[in-house]
Formats: structure tokens, sequence, C-alpha cells
């Protein structure tokens, strides 16, 4: 345990994840945020020096800024990257707590911990479990959509739909077309897939929320299953988790991408019928999805309360 109250400083504070990663910090008194003058943010020499004063970092930065920044850093200080440059690297842990005692064992002894992607976080939640219990051969072609909101496109697609308004962002819209979305490989690396996934991610004009969803047949399972079995499957698999939940059908009937902004929880659904299966995952594409999941491993690499600083 650190003698004083840790030092985080987050690299990459005025972009989108950096800005509510600071929202969730900045009125903690178990740490002490370092903030830099926003007039030298893109001085590597100002940056150098505040890393070097920091217990802990958080790089919210594109991938090959995340990749030189790490080089920056004292050998010794704690690192926790949101961008995609390190989450299939074996030397850096992968910050999903909830998947397993190993996986969270790792995060707390670990200096260095990528944080998932968005897509990638409702998708693991889902397939890990299945593939990990024998439910699911890691063999199968899984086809899985994903609806986000535009915050998780960072500054420009928030200017995009909210200040330039143009007409083609009221409807949703596919992406990601040619099918090998920069969340893929850490999908098939932490579910040990075999075979790479059929995944269209969809953005829509709405700020945040996300849900992710898989459809199979019944037979794609090794066992005989049901909605209200796999309801039961993942409530239990996840009995222990700080912010995942098996969650009840709808009564409405229907999901809303939106339900759990602002929150960092996340609930599995299972839905469907005799022959066929629904799972969906619903959370916050800004939340569980990105600065909600890297506090929570700040919390657990700095051996502090694990609630702390989330809104659950």
């Amino acid at each position: 345990m650190l003698e004083s109250r840790p030092k985080v400083y987050v690299d990459g504070q005025a972009g989108t994840t950096g800005l509510q990663i600071i929202s969730r910090l900045k009125d903690r008194d178990d740490i002490e945020l370092l903030l830099l003058d926003d007039k030298l943010r893109h001085d590597d020499k100002a940056r150098k020096e505040m890393m070097k004063k920091a217990d802990l970092i958080f790089l919210c930065l594109p991938d090959q800024a995340a990749i030189d920044a790490v080089k920056l850093c004292d050998p010794s200080t704690k690192i926790i990257d949101a961008s995609t440059a390190h989450r299939t690297n074996p030397d850096w842990a992968y910050g999903f707590p909830e998947l397993s005692e190993n996986h969270k064992k790792k995060i707390i002894n670990s200096r260095l911990v990528a944080n998932p992607g968005c897509h990638a976080s409702g998708f693991i939640a889902m397939v890990y479990p299945l593939i990990a219990s024998g439910l699911l051969d890691p063999s199968t072609t899984i086809t899985s959509w994903s609806l986000t909101g535009y915050t998780g496109g960072g500054k420009k697609m928030i200017h995009e739909f909210e200040e330039e308004k143009k007409l083609c962002n009221e409807a949703p819209a596919w992406y990601g077309l040619n099918l090998m979305h920069k969340h893929i490989p850490e999908m098939m690396n932490e579910c040990s897939l075999k075979t790479r996934p059929l995944f269209v991610p969809i953005v829509d004009d709405y700020p945040c929320g996300m849900l992710t969803g898989i459809a199979f047949n019944k037979e794609a399972f090794s066992k005989e299953v049901s909605p209200e079995l796999l309801r039961k499957f993942f409530s239990d698999f996840y009995r222990d988790a700080l912010t995942i939940k098996a969650a009840d059908e709808p009564d409405s009937g229907r999901l809303e991408a939106n339900r759990l902004a602002h929150t960092d929880l996340m609930e599995i659904h299972v839905n469907g019928n005799e022959d066929q299966i629904l799972i969906s995952a619903l959370f916050d594409n800004l939340g569980k999805g990105a600065s909600g999941a890297a506090v929570e491993n700040m919390n657990l690499m700095l051996g502090l309360k694990p609630e702390a600083g989330l809104n659950l």
C-alpha cells in the first residue's frame, strides 16, 4: 500500500475518456489528482514531469501516442491504457476483473493494465462465460452487432452530431463495413475464439448508451438451453461481480440502448424462444465501456475501495 494518498495523472485529459475519468476522480479524497495546465498538454517535457510525480497514469490517447507515452513513464509507475494499443499484449493485464478470479488477481498485481474496448466489453461479457463453461465451442462463428451512442466516437463525432447536425446522422448507421473492427482481436483473444466473429457496430443519434447483441440457434450450445436457464447461468457466473448482473426479461418487451446511460453498470439480458436465443449486454459506452471500467481497475491496482468513484 502506498504511504500517502496515491497521485494519479490523466495523460490525454482533454479527450472524452479523459474528461470522464477526471469527473469521477476530482472530488475523491483517497487520491491526489494531478492536473496539467491545458496549454501544456502537448508539451512532452511538461507531461514527463507530471508522469514522474504520479503513482498511476491513465493513457487516454490514440494508439501510437499511447505506445510513445509508455516510454516517457518511469518503469515503476502503474499505467492503465485506454487505447487499443496493448489489449492483446501478454505483458499487459486485461482490465476486466469480473471475468474470473485470475483476471482480477492479474489486475491487482500488474503494473500495466489495458482497459477493454467498449464494444468488446459487451461481447466478451456474454461470450467468455459461454466458452469458459463449455456451453459454446470456440470454433463457433458468432454474429454480433453493437449499437452505441455517438459519444463513443470522441470529440470529432460529438461535434458532427451536436453541431453540424447533418441529415445523414439522424438515422442509425452501420460502420466498420469491412468486418475488421479494431476491437475484434481482443474479443478473440479474451474469449479464446478460433474463428473471427462477424461483428457489426452501429452508431445512432443519441449521446450515451450501448447495446451489444448475439443471436443463436439452440443447436449452437453443447447442452439443452432456454432463456430461463441461461439467465440463471449468467446470474450465477456474475453473482459476486461489482458492476455486472443478469437481468430479468423487460416488462415492456423492449431494450433501449440508453437505459443504463450515465452509470458504470452492465446488465446481461437473455430472451428468445424454445428454438432461438438472444443474448444482450446493456451498458454505457462511456461507463463500463470506457471510463468507469478504467476507474474500477485503478481502485484494484491501488488497493482502494472497489466501488469508489463509480456510479452504481
